[in-house]
């Protein structure tokens, strides 16, 4: 079972920065990949990023590519997001993964390959 616990959200103004993380040290499954989904109101979830465990392998989405960084500290169990150059467009509820297989590369920000999920942290974005 995963106990993926997110923190880090808060209200920021357009251009800072944040750095979500969530913790899996509760978690007793093999992880073979973990990710950042978003979800604002009124939209489907999308995945933001992705990394594999193992060998740090990473995936973003093309509306946050060179502004977001997924990482992770296997010692740790924790994943880390950094985000920059944060717009009003970035305001979401941001969900941490966990997935137990792969699903293949295409897969990686697709919602149905992961297992796991945690309770979400809020992050707002204004002008």
């Amino acid at each position: 079972q995963a106990r993926l616990v997110e923190s880090g959200g808060d209200s920021v103004q357009a251009g800072g920065s944040l750095r979500l993380s969530c913790d899996d040290s509760g978690s007793t499954y093999s992880r073979y990949s973990w990710a950042w989904f978003r979800q604002a109101p009124g939209k489907e979830r999308e995945g933001v990023a992705a990394i594999t465990t193992t060998h740090g392998r990473t995936y973003y989405a093309d509306s946050v590519q060179g502004r977001f960084t997924v990482s992770q500290n296997n010692a740790k169990n924790t994943l880390y997001l950094q985000m920059h150059s944060l717009a009003p467009e970035d305001t979401a509820m941001y969900y941490c993964a966990a997935a137990a297989n792969y699903e293949g590369a295409r897969a990686m920000l697709v919602s149905s390959t992961y297992d796991y999920w945690g309770q979400g942290t809020q992050v707002t974005v204004s002008l």
